[in-house]
């Protein structure tokens, strides 16, 4: 059997032009999810306020994976502390908080913000407003956590006010 016999399928196929475009748009869609598993990006989103008038903005951001459970959470809260992307987004932090540690078992996240994060946001809002957007969006990127607490300095933040806030959420979701 002669290599033109074996082609000639292949020629009748693409002499047709919509089936060229499907072919490129196939080995487009290949290199695309050849990237991106290469790569190895997640997409996260970040939810920032408004200055203005205090309105939810989400923002999505792609983040390198790496495939430890605590440095992944650790890119995530180093990029909600730096802040969105637009101008007139607020800052959830003071720019000059950092994260400390982040420690990950069984479910609970700990997160060790510096002490500058317990200063009232540049751009308005409350420290607890800032804290708990923080804390849901660990819980609303990772579906492996199951509760997140936040540290400032050492010390535990807001513990009270989060357990009650996210039991009433709990009763609330079951009504």
């Amino acid at each position: 059997m002669s290599v033109s016999k074996i082609l000639a399928p292949l020629r009748e196929f693409f002499a047709l032009r919509k089936n060229r475009r499907l072919a490129y748009l196939l080995l487009l869609c290949l290199f695309a999810l050849g990237d991106f598993l290469y790569t190895g990006l997640a997409r996260r989103t970040f939810v920032f306020y408004t200055i203005r008038d205090a309105e939810t903005v989400v923002e999505e951001r792609f983040l390198r994976r790496s495939g430890d459970r605590e440095t992944d959470i650790r890119r995530y809260a180093e990029q909600a502390l730096l802040g969105p992307i637009a101008q007139d987004w607020a800052l959830l932090f003071p720019r000059e908080a950092r994260v400390q540690s982040v420690m990950y078992r069984q479910g609970v996240v700990f997160v060790d913000l510096t002490e500058e994060a317990a200063l009232p946001p540049p751009d308005g809002g409350t420290v607890f407003n800032s804290f708990l957007t923080l804390n849901r969006g660990i819980r609303r990127n990772f579906s492996f956590v199951n509760d997140v607490r936040m540290f400032v300095g050492g010390d535990q933040s807001f513990f009270e006010e989060f357990r009650d806030f996210f039991a009433e959420s709990a009763d609330n979701s079951r009504t």
